[in-house]
Order: structure tokens, then C-alpha cells, then sequence
């Protein structure tokens, strides 16, 4: 599938998603928290959510690592308001300033915060595979849709990296040891998972949604399967998602959003294989081991006939 199929698929799914959560009942904003992850590393989390005007885009994670020479922050949240929140957060904990930001990928609610970060003189560092992303009319199309309903404020704009990364490479970011693992394609063409190997610290970004379903859209699920295998042969003590809690129980956490992206190939592939219809196939899967989890109802149906999609397609490339 070409880039930009996956783009403007992902942003029907996303347009679908958010006109779903617009409907949420009015409540309290959320703000920015940080939590403690280790001495020096912390992340704010966000809601398992849709994202609404109600809750601003804020459901995605960021992390907080400070380094000898300055911080270094993992993704930047859904909003420019959201990202002025978290700079103010980090200048509560130390008067380090925040030399980079590492870009885990490119969906909206990781990357919009992104020019309050440039504009305060941080480097932007991501993978170059976005790059064609960036200049697409998916996204500019996503991004006045945001505007106008209410997910972001007016003026917000895409940011590309001042420094692109072609595959995994360790980096010292302002006296930290920091190794960017390129995993891609699998969520995203362009994901970087962070690992901090002098503290066993892992930032995945959306390659883990701890305890809710994932969003699947048009991703590489094989290739996402594979990524979360190399991952857990990692020493993790921690792991800050994409999405969700704080996880120190890195095997079990990454094996659930594992797990689940197999069961949606093993399923939607021998429905594929033996050319029964979607509606059909869904109905009779079993769903109990999910059912519970957050977002079940917003996300499951939309995931497996992706993935129904997606199977199709590799059946076809086999032929």
C-alpha cells in the first residue's frame, strides 16, 4: 500500500473517530500532570479517549527525561496549548531547558504541540520517513479538520525535524544516552521507539496502548507484530506508552496490544483465505478476551475490517 493510501485512510478513520468523540458529554478539561517514571523521568498522561474539543486533543502520553546538559521530550502532545502546558510542567521540576524533542511518529495527537518546542530553540528530531507525510494533502486536510472542530487552536502548523534519522541510531542528547529504534513500517512508516539504556526505560510510543484497544487504521500489523517482538527481547523496567498508563510489567503490557493485533490477522486472514464476507466473519469471531477493554466499542469494528482489508491485500501480493 503507498504512503499516501495509508494517509487519506487513516484520515477517514480519524475524521470518523473524532465526529464520534465531539458527541462526549461536557466535563472538566484535563491538564497536564507529570508522573514519575524514575529519578529525572517522568510523563504526562493522557485520556483514553476519542479526542473532543472536551478533553482538546489531550489523549495521547509525553515523556520527560532530564539530562545532564538539558531535557529531552518525547513527543508533543495533541495541541500548541497542550505543549505551552507541558513546557511550564518541566520548568516546575528543573531549570534545565528543553534542547530536543524526539518524534515517536506522525499522528496529530503526538505532533501538533511541536512549534511551541521549535519556537523555544528545541531540536526536533524524527524519522525521514515522515517526510512525505508532511507535505501531503492528508495532512493539511487533517489539519484544518482539527481546527475546525475544535482539536487544536488556529495557527497551529506541521513542523517538520531539524535533524531526520534514516534508521535506529544511538545518540548522546545533551549528556544522555539515547537509542532511537527505528520499527517502522508498523504503526506508522516512521516509528522511533526510545530506549534509555542506562536506565532500562522504554518510550514506545503508539506501538503500545497499555490497557485499551489500540487504533489499527491502515497500519503494518505484521510489521507492528514483529517490532513488539524485537522489543520485549529488551531488559524493560518500565514503559511509557503511546497511550495509556505508566506500565512496569513491560512483557505483559506489550504482549496485550501484541496479542491482539494477531488475533485480528488470525481471524480476518482465514476469512480472507476462505473468501467469507467481513460482516460475516466479524459476527462470529469471538471477542470476549477485548470486549472489555476502553474504546472496544469505538475502535474494534473499525480495526478488524482494516485489518480484513489489509489481509486481502497480502493474500493478493502471495498470488
Amino acid at each position: 500500500m503507498s504512503a499516501g493510501l495509508h494517509r487519506r485512510t487513516l484520515l477517514g478513520a480519524w475524521v470518523a473517530a473524532g465526529g464520534l468523540g465531539a458527541c462526549a458529554a461536557a466535563m472538566p478539561q484535563p491538564g497536564i500532570v507529570l508522573q514519575a517514571v524514575a529519578d529525572g523521568v517522568w510523563f504526562t498522561q493522557g485520556e483514553a479517549a476519542l479526542g473532543s474539543r472536551e478533553n482538546r486533543n489531550f489523549i495521547s502520553n509525553a515523556g520527560v527525561i532530564v539530562a545532564p546538559r538539558g531535557v529531552v521530550v518525547v513527543d508533543a502532545l495533541g495541541s500548541p496549548a497542550l505543549a505551552r502546558e507541558l513546557l511550564a510542567a518541566v520548568a516546575a521540576q528543573t531549570t534545565k531547558p528543553v534542547t530536543d524533542v524526539i518524534v515517536t511518529h506522525y499522528h496529530a495527537d503526538h505532533v501538533y504541540g511541536l512549534q511551541v518546542f521549535a519556537q523555544a530553540g528545541a531540536r526536533i528530531i524524527a524519522h525521514r520517513a515522515a517526510r512525505d507525510y508532511l507535505t501531503s494533502d492528508a495532512a493539511r486536510l487533517r489539519l484544518a479538520s482539527s481546527i475546525a472542530e475544535g482539536l487544536t487552536e488556529a495557527g497551529t502548523r506541521l513542523v517538520e525535524a531539524t535533524q531526520w534519522v534514516d534508521g535506529s541510531t544511538l545518540l548522546d542528547i545533551a549528556g544522555e544516552r539515547v537509542e532511537l529504534r527505528a520499527v517502522g513500517p508498523a504503526h506508522t512508516a516512521e516509528d522511533l521507539a526510545v530506549w534509555l539504556p542506562a536506565r532500562k526505560i522504554l518510550f514506545a510510543g503508539d506501538l503500545v496502548f497499555r490497557g485499551r484497544i489500540p487504533f489499527v487504521g491502515q497500519a503494518d500489523s505484521r510489521g507492528w507484530v514483529a517490532s513488539l517482538d524485537t522489543l520485549l527481547a529488551l531488559p524493560t523496567l518500565a514503559i511509557v506508552p503511546g497511550h495509556g498508563p505508566l506500565s512496569r510489567s513491560a512483557r505483559e503490557d506489550m504482549l496485550l496490544t501484541r496479542d491482539y493485533l494477531a488475533y485480528l490477522r488470525e481471524h480476518m486472514g482465514r476469512a480472507v483465505a476462505e473468501f467469507n464476507a467481513f460482516e460475516e466473519a466479524y459476527a462470529a469471531t469471538d471477542w470476549r478476551r477485548f470486549d472489555a477493554l476502553p474504546l472496544f466499542r469505538a475502535a474494534n469494528r473499525m480495526n478488524a475490517y482494516n485489518t480484513y482489508l489489509l489481509m486481502e491485500q497480502e493474500a493478493l501480493r502471495k498470488r
